[in-house]
């Protein structure tokens, strides 16, 4: 705590802040909660929507005063519940009901107020005017794009003239900051990524939820600061002080013996199979798209939400979406129908709607999966077994009007079904990384049709490459499950510290070898080497192998136009011995 302090009392709770901080701050870290629609840590307060309203008493004056820009001062007095604030509240949240009463922040916000039944009424506009908007174009972007215009009733936020602005810079902090969801980026929904419905990507955040180390990066190609000077959000709010503008990135070149390649994967994006709706309908999201929503450190505090804020009353969750088929991927992502009836279980137990699982097969291969399946059953998910063929809004009776029509087949009862749900969830296919071919040039591997990375032999060295020291760990190699992915990286690592340890390896006697006689010096051989294993002598005009680097693959003896190349213990009398031995 600052040398300086003030002490305060907030509902008969004593507690020492700072001076410079207002009334709202200090009954946040008391754990007491103030409504607010126009408050943004690290903008002006602006006290607009007055719903923040407190009791104030300093000597023998007591006041109603606005807590998100009122400040401390040391003896004050504040009274949050009292009849007067709780009247006070009811009559504002009402005559905002009058003319937003449909949104569902100030639905939520009436209900913890009291008001079930507005007086005067229920609208559906969207901005309430709080002005968070104008304020973070002008301090956090200093783009000074949008304000208010006009007066009364008739008061707008908009661009001057009404027109689009020159000025703004499509940062996003507008819909960041908004309240009631009432601003967005125009085309933000064929902008895909993990935090939906919070426009354009953070600049600042922790990459993945599995991070090692688990520390946020900021980009600054995204970041206010680095693009308009502007900003600077982050740092005086990190308790830590740990944000520094000035670092800049570097390479580090390490020296190594042994590599572990762990690339990982990439979901599928179901955008180019158009029937599904990805991009067109908003409530139809990617598998990975709910895991964030769901999760209690995601954009909506881990409750499940529709675009509009409310709660869905049915949820489809279409399976194999990208995997098994012939157009995208032939082969099964193994994962799908387990995180499928995770899904499954999650929307049953938070929010209990409707849930219909279309899949292909259900595949619950793994320790307690089957016990998992049946549980899920029990709690009163709908599997339907048959592929989901399109994702419509086209209704066709009163019962499909404003839902999502997912259209399958029930291959067990021999029907054709038309759901009529709420939410759409997409269980994508795990696929190769668009930069594997990057990764492969460089460590010289191989990888199957379907871009995934070639193990040594699938039974008997299922982490080992056929480059000597690189070994293969998780998705990269294949779909596969958490247990999985930490067994073979475990077996990896085991692996890469056996080379280690020894300090030395043991070469292969089979590998390729020049006849120098025969050789005519063309270097064809050194252009098909995929192990760059063979090197030309400037002085002898001939080519030559390095045993260590050679992976005996014959490539080198194949092309060789003079003949010069034999494959140790593959020569023709070698294998046409063997044959005559065969034959006898």
């Amino acid at each position: 705590m600052p040398d300086e302090t003030v002490t305060i009392t907030i509902d008969g709770n004593e507690i020492e802040v700072e001076p410079d901080i207002y009334v709202l701050e200090a009954a946040e870290r008391l754990g007491i909660w103030i409504p607010t629609l126009c408050n943004y840590r690290g903008l002006t307060p602006y006290g607009a929507c007055r719903l923040c309203t407190v009791e104030a008493t300093k000597g023998s004056r007591t006041r109603l005063v606005t807590s998100c820009n009122y400040p401390v001062s040391d003896g004050l007095v504040i009274r949050t519940d009292t009849e007067r604030i709780r009247t006070a509240r009811r009559i504002l949240v009402e005559l905002l009901c009058a003319r937003h009463g449909k949104v569902g922040v100030i639905k939520q916000l009436a209900e913890n107020v009291g008001v079930t039944k507005p007086r005067f009424g229920e609208g559906n506009e969207p901005c309430v005017l709080c002005g968070l908007c104008v304020r973070a174009c002008a301090e956090m972007a200093k783009a000074y794009a949008i304000g208010f215009a006009q007066r009364g009733t008739e008061r707008i936020v908009t661009t001057p003239y009404n027109e689009p602005s020159e000025a703004c810079i499509n940062c996003g902090a507008c819909a960041k900051v908004c309240p009631t969801g009432a601003i967005y980026i125009e085309g933000a929904d064929e902008i895909r990524h993990d935090e939906i419905m919070l426009g354009p990507n953070s600049a600042i955040a922790v990459p993945t939820m599995q991070a090692v180390p688990n520390v946020p990066a900021l980009d600054p190609e995204q970041c206010l600061y680095f693009r308009r000077d502007g900003c600077g959000i982050c740092a005086p709010n990190c308790p830590a002080d740990a944000i520094d503008y000035s670092m800049q990135d570097e390479e580090v070149e390490v020296d190594c013996g042994t590599v572990v390649v762990a690339t990982g994967f990439q979901t599928f994006d179901p955008s180019v199979a158009e029937q599904y709706g990805y991009g067109r309908f908003k409530n139809v999201m990617t598998s990975l798209e709910f895991e964030r929503l769901s999760n209690a450190a995601g954009p909506t505090g881990g409750d499940i939400l529709l675009h509009d804020g409310t709660k869905p009353e049915s949820v489809a969750i279409l399976h194999c979406v990208g995997s098994r088929d012939e157009h995208y991927h032939r082969y099964c992502s193994r994962v799908c129908c387990m995180y499928s009836l995770k899904f499954a279980h999650l929307v049953r137990e938070k929010i209990g709607a409707r849930v219909y699982e279309l899949y292909i097969d259900m595949r619950a291969f793994g320790k307690g999966y089957e016990e998992f399946y049946d549980r899920v059953l029990r709690e009163g998910a709908l599997l339907i077994r048959g592929k989901g063929a399109e994702v419509t809004d086209f209704a066709t009776n009163e019962a499909e009007q404003g839902k999502l029509i997912v259209k399958c087949e029930d291959t067990l009862a021999a029907v054709q079904r038309r759901i009529p749900v709420d939410m759409v969830i997409l269980s994508v296919a795990l696929e190769a990384r668009s930069d594997a071919k990057e990764i492969e040039r460089l460590f010289k591997l191989s990888s199957s049709e379907d871009g995934f990375f070639l193990e040594r032999h699938p039974k008997l060295a299922p982490v080992e490459t056929t480059t000597d020291g690189v070994f293969l760990a998780g998705c990269c190699q294949s779909p596969k499950d958490i247990p999985d992915t930490v067994a073979q990286g475990s077996a990896a690592a085991a692996q890469a510290l056996s080379l280690i340890l020894r300090g030395e390896t043991t070469m292969s006697g089979a590998c390729s070898e020049i006849n120098e006689e025969l050789c005519s010096g063309c270097r064809i051989c050194m252009e098909v080497c995929t192990y760059n294993a063979i090197s030309y002598d400037e002085e002898k005009k001939v080519c030559r192998v390095e045993p260590s680097l050679c992976k005996a693959c014959g490539t080198c003896v194949a092309a060789c136009p003079s003949g010069a190349i034999k494959g140790k213990h593959f020569t023709k009398e070698q294998i046409l011995a063997e044959i005559e031995g065969v034959m006898q």
